[in-house]
């Protein structure tokens, strides 16, 4: 039999919201007559069989934390799902708290963990996640967003637009690398909202393995068209995903980076500085020309993922952590089959998601939602950006002048780089 205590963690990085489901979940739990324990640290200390770092919840406690940025809770990276022992240890913990139901929040890597939670709990235990992430990377119905990325993009535009004044003012490129571990939804949310020059996302490839010099082809000649149009200035946005597509060995023998990896197994991109080696090798090809370029190179994502939230997500927050105690209490036979589910709000209703719909058939785990490159919405993004394109080519005063400055003729131009819009 389920008992009457709550759990409420946090798992992954930090979005605009958490601080709003934890209210939102409190305070209904409560009021349905729930004690409700705060678990510090995600999973750290559970997956240790520490009961230790925990703090009773009620709501004089969090009746205004859903305006704040950031998690009263912490959070972290811990993986319970690496050894049985962690995962006895977390299952026996909530236990010993007499915790009868769970709600995590978090993207993909905490849902997998909520998943095997579940299971392993056989029914003892009812788990409700929350989908947060500003990567926006959550496969939810209807193309809904995770909670957090509106925010993110929010103030990621503000912050975007600052540097496109300071590019026209000062006449020099910036180059933005934006968080995604693998899907290009903030870079190019970010980069259509503020109409920034070009977004170089990894889904546009439309392949496993990319290389580097594919990349910086890209971007330089946005850089020549831009040029050729009639501007010195113009900033991109890279989508860090990227990283994963690059060879891995080739990246070790590069000076200075180093390949890490996290708790469940990810590349830690921060560490590749992949924005340090794109600006280098286009400053490289622009010197080879005898040609100085001012690029300045920026990393966005910590800025935004403890921002407060914006009204879309202080609104959308608190219909997730309702719906959340509204599932784990709920007598509704298509919710009590269930020992477990993610909980998300489509077309304002609730509804539960079981965590095996969830998963990639291939992998085992959670699936990942990537930019599909083949909507309307794709295609009006490029539609705005100055990007080298297949009738560019049928432009031949344009050719002339990217051509020139690349230092190379028409013909050259064409096979250096027609292979981006198709043209051998």
């Amino acid at each position: 039999m389920n008992g009457g205590k709550l759990g409420i963690l946090v798992g992954g990085g930090p979005a605009p919201g958490i601080n709003g489901v934890i209210s939102a979940a409190t305070i209904e739990a409560r009021n349905q007559g729930l004690e409700v324990i705060g678990i510090y640290d995600g999973y750290r200390w559970l997956a240790r069989g520490d009961a230790t770092h925990i703090r009773p919840l009620d709501i004089r406690d969090v009746s205004r934390i859903h305006l704040r940025g950031g998690s009263i809770l912490r959070t972290s990276r811990e993986n319970p799902t690496k050894s049985k022992e962690k995962m006895d240890n977390v299952i026996r913990t909530l236990k010993e708290l007499g915790i009868g139901y769970l709600i995590t929040i978090g993207g993909d890597d905490t849902a997998f963990a909520a998943k095997n939670i579940c299971d392993a709990a056989a029914g003892e235990i009812r788990v409700a996640h929350v989908p947060k992430t500003i990567d926006n990377d959550l496969p939810l119905p209807e193309n809904t967003s995770t909670f957090g990325f509106q925010t993110a993009r929010h103030v990621g535009v503000q912050i975007v637009r600052n540097l496109m004044e300071d590019s026209r003012t000062t006449n020099r490129w910036y180059l933005i690398v934006a968080m995604g571990r693998k899907a290009g939804h903030l870079a190019l949310g970010i980069g259509k909202a503020a109409g920034v020059t070009n977004v170089v996302i990894a889904e546009e490839f439309e392949k496993e393995k990319v290389t580097l010099n594919e990349v910086c082809d890209v971007i330089e000649a946005s850089m020549l068209k831009r040029r050729a149009l009639g501007r010195e200035d113009g900033v991109v946005i890279v989508a860090e995903g990227i990283a994963e597509m690059l060879d891995l060995e080739d990246l070790k023998k590069v000076p200075g980076v180093v390949i890490e990896y996290d708790d469940y197994g990810h590349i830690m991109l921060s560490e590749i500085d992949l924005g340090k080696l794109i600006k280098r090798e286009i400053e490289r090809r622009f010197a080879e020309r005898g040609e100085k370029i001012r690029i300045v190179q920026k990393d966005l994502g910590y800025e935004l993922r403890s921002a407060d939230p914006i009204p879309f997500d202080l609104s959308y927050v608190r219909d997730l952590g309702y719906s959340a105690v509204k599932f784990l209490l709920s007598e509704e036979p298509e919710h009590r089959k269930l020992h477990g589910a993610l909980v998300c709000v489509i077309g304002g209703a609730m509804r539960a998601i079981p965590f095996d719909e969830l998963l990639d058939p291939k992998t085992g785990k959670m699936a990942v939602r990537m930019v599909d490159i083949h909507t309307e919405s794709y295609r009006v993004a490029r539609e705005y950006m100055i990007r080298l394109e297949r009738e560019d080519f049928d432009r031949p005063e344009l050719i002339q002048k990217m051509a020139e400055y690349a230092k190379m003729t028409p013909d050259e131009f064409r096979k250096r780089f027609g292979y981006l819009v198709g043209i051998q």
